[in-house]
């Protein structure tokens, strides 16, 4: 815990909701770490470390050694990769070379500075006012201002625009909200109070990277943006190289170039790692089994909100009557596949997107556990005494198919017998639209979902009637009243009290099952250091540097 003269010191630092905050930890509700996590959300982070208190600064600094080329490993991007519409990890890999956010989420210490340097907002959560970094320029030589970032977020709130950020900003930000005050002052008025809006305009929406006014959508011809590489040449279907770019607004990036390199499968990446030809791969729970034990490879990861939701539609039989959602729920054993599937690289969940590791988690709320007896007698108080048979419909990737087959394997004990279709994503997410979509139209689905800093999208899109990702077609007026009390709230104690709330909804109806929040991992040569990346495939590699 900080000490009472550090407490005394940023007791004042700012307004009543710092002051609670402060308050809470010296109670023991909030660890340091999210005690300075809150700070960074209410703009304190610049602040805090300038009193020595332990906070990081706007930028870590580089301990390698400059030069070199960095060789990494990705899939194949699935279309374009263009900022404003790109959703797969390896497009978001390579455009993370170039591009910036006004703020980045770091999974340590939470939200820095990074084009902008100072936020803050209203009373009632409902106008933000970002203050951007000057000189900064594009690789293309134009100098960032306010217009970038008004033009940036008009186009990502664009329904024609191709945006695949509508879902994160569908009733927070509307067309014509976001004002430019001055060249480095940004202001967003919200339709809605939204106390965790920061994380909004973070690399939390990864489509939200700062693109020039003039931007024509051509990404792939230039990638111009802000970012510490600029490009050299991108080769469809082969892979990329960038640069360091000699006139970044901060630390110059630590390797002369970066090599990205397209692989149609993970286990020629695996191959390629083991050959020396790269020194950076994606991560599955295989090629980690491959090369876990092995010293030449280093496996790094960050915990986070990732999770595979499974979806029971609770408008169709046989999941209408929730005492068979809870039943399918009680039926899983959440603590075997944590240490089995992720060989203890996860933490156990609760059958809500409120993960652990969000401060606004309600810890109060009794953790749902494996209850054979108990998933039987409500099956038979449903008229289902001896199960039903069901098609769980979900994609391949990552882990998901095997955890699948464990969740077939733990309805069996009940009598639900499950048959698996398991589609390439492609096919498993369609059109993306209610309708013509595996995702969003199957009776029982499992879907990945990237980390997230707050659990406001998951809650939103997922869950909220009106959802676009609402997979479960759950629509209960309660919870979205109570999300908008939670959306409102400005301290971390009514935020918690509306959490809670909620979360003992989410049990009672189960609408999805959430078993476990998984950790993101990438694996490199041992030869390479202080490369890091983010739970939503961001990969950073201006600091790295060969041991």
């Amino acid at each position: 815990m900080t000490s009472r003269d550090d407490l005394n010191g940023i007791r004042n630092m700012s307004g009543d909701l710092w002051n609670v905050a402060v308050d809470e930890h010296q109670a023991g509700f909030l660890s340091r770490r999210d005690l300075f996590k809150y700070a960074s959300l209410l703009g304190l982070t610049g602040l805090a470390a300038s009193q020595g208190l332990g906070m990081p600064s706007s930028a870590r600094a580089a301990t390698g050694k400059p030069g070199g080329k960095i060789r990494v490993a990705l899939d194949q991007p699935t279309g374009a990769i263009d900022p404003v519409s790109v959703t797969d990890p390896a497009s978001i890999g390579v455009i993370s070379q170039v591009g910036e956010y006004l703020l980045f989420d770091d999974s340590e210490h939470g939200l820095q500075p990074s084009l902008a340097v100072s936020w803050s907002g209203n009373d009632d959560a409902t106008e933000w006012t970002f203050k951007l970094r000057s000189g900064v320029k594009f690789h293309d030589g134009q100098v960032l201002s306010a217009k970038d970032v008004v033009a940036t977020f008009e186009r990502l709130v664009n329904p024609s625009s191709g945006s695949s950020a509508l879902s994160a900003y569908k009733g927070l930000i509307l067309p014509g909200s976001i004002k430019a005050k001055d060249d480095l002052t940004v202001s967003f008025t919200l339709a809605q109070p939204n106390s965790n809006f920061p994380f909004y305009v973070s690399s939390d929406v990864f489509n939200a990277i700062i693109l020039p006014a003039d931007y024509k959508g051509d990404f792939q011809n230039h990638f111009n943006a802000t970012g510490p590489f600029k490009l050299q040449s991108f080769r469809p279907k082969q892979g990329a190289t960038f640069v360091r770019n000699p006139d970044y607004w901060g630390e110059k990036a630590l390797p002369d170039q970066v090599d990205i390199k397209f692989f149609d499968d993970p286990q020629a990446q695996l191959l390629a790692l083991q050959a020396g030809q790269v020194d950076v791969i994606p991560e599955t729970s295989r090629t980690i089994l491959a090369v876990e034990k092995n010293p030449a490879f280093k496996i790094i990861s960050v915990q986070a909100s990732t999770h595979e939701e499974l979806h029971l539609r609770v408008d169709q039989s046989p999941f209408q009557d929730k005492r068979v959602r809870q039943a399918l729920a009680l039926t899983i054993d959440r603590d075997a596949l944590v240490k089995g599937l992720f060989k203890g690289r996860a933490i156990v969940g609760n059958d809500t997107p409120f993960a652990p590791i969000f401060p606004s988690s309600d810890p109060s709320v009794p953790q749902r556990k494996q209850d054979i007896a108990q998933a039987k007698k409500l099956l038979a108080e449903a008229g289902v005494p001896n199960g039903f048979e069901v098609t769980l419909t979900t994609e391949r990737a990552y882990s998901i198919p095997d955890y699948a087959v464990l969740v077939q394997n733990f309805a069996k004990q009940v009598g639900i017998a499950i048959k698996l279709n398991i589609l390439p994503q492609d096919a498993y997410y369609g059109a993306a639209t209610f309708g013509n979509s595996n995702w969003l139209d199957s009776t029982l689905g499992i879907t990945d979902y990237g980390h997230r800093g707050t659990p406001d999208i998951f809650l939103n899109a997922t869950l909220k009637s009106d959802g676009a990702w609402n997979a479960a077609h759950f629509k209960n007026p309660q919870y979205d009243g109570l999300l908008l009390d939670y959306s409102k709230a400005r301290d971390l104690q009514s935020q918690r009290l509306a959490a809670g709330k909620i979360q003992n909804i989410l049990l009672d109806e189960t609408p999805v099952i959430i078993p476990y929040f998984s950790q993101y991992s990438r694996i490199t040569s041992a030869k390479v250091q202080g490369v890091r990346f983010t739970a939503i495939s961001q990969l950073l590699l201006d600091k790295a540097s060969f041991v």
